[in-house]
């Protein structure tokens, strides 16, 4: 805290020096690339998520409610030990929510920014019921740098924002900006899947992954047994452009 000019001035110096105070700990400052949000949404929409988000999203992850970054046990998103897995950008929540039902013994935590999408996953969570689920509407940096080493079971980037000019790579998720905190999440062994259907994407993906700690494992254009191809993969392919899916897993 500064002192004010005017009190030094009415007051007496002290007869011998003080050490200043320590300036108050400011979290790092980033930016983020990307829309918050997109046209208007629907007046359900709006209903989920004044009524649904706040009981999902985890407490003490976002900048605001944790300024000091205090690491977080991710079981107490849950109240349960079961495996956690995450998806960074869940986009309309399509394979998220699939994924929910189909484990209903793994937790999974889905990390959106884009409001738009976040109110549409909302929607899909209250047809399907499921409940082994936590969604935190914001950058998937946030939540990483509050995790705990060694925490995460699985991750899956599906579709992510390509950023196809050359100048906005450095935007990409597969970058060692993201890659690097997300290896140190994940326990060793686990599983990081990525599909997209842009060629440089994955050029990248094959190239900035292995770096920060993984192995491929597996890289074609068949999918996952256990996979539900997305909006984003069915545009893909209306407009010609074919899949890409990998796997690596954490050394």
């Amino acid at each position: 805290m500064m002192t004010d000019p005017r009190d030094e001035a009415a007051d007496p110096a002290p007869e011998t020096p003080q050490e200043p105070a320590a300036a108050e700990p400011q979290p790092e400052w980033r930016n983020f690339y990307g829309r918050r949000s997109g046209k208007t949404m629907r007046q359900s929409q709006k209903t989920y998520l004044s009524e649904d988000l706040a009981s999902l999203t985890p407490r003490g992850v976002s900048r605001e409610d944790n300024p000091d970054r205090e690491t977080l046990d991710p079981r107490g998103f849950f109240g349960n030990d079961a495996p956690i897995w995450l998806e960074v950008g869940f986009g309309g929540g399509e394979h998220l929510v699939h994924m929910c039902a189909r484990y209903p013994g793994v937790n999974i935590i889905g990390c959106e920014p884009f409001i738009n999408g976040v109110a549409m996953l909302l929607g899909k969570i209250r047809a399907a019921g499921v409940t082994n689920i936590a969604v935190y509407p914001g950058d998937a940096r946030d939540l990483m740098e509050v995790l705990p080493d060694q925490c995460l079971a699985r991750a899956f980037l599906n579709y992510p924002d390509p950023w196809p000019k050359r100048r906005h790579h450095r935007r990409r998720f597969v970058t060692q900006e993201h890659l690097v905190p997300l290896a140190r999440c994940l326990v060793p062994g686990s599983e990081f899947r990525v599909a997209t259907d842009i060629p440089d994407y994955m050029r990248q993906t094959l190239l900035e992954v292995p770096q920060a700690g993984f192995a491929l494992t597996a890289h074609s254009g068949q999918a996952w047994e256990d996979w539900l191809s997305t909006r984003y993969e069915q545009k893909a392919l209306r407009e010609g452009r074919l899949p890409d899916y990998a796997t690596f897993h954490r050394l």
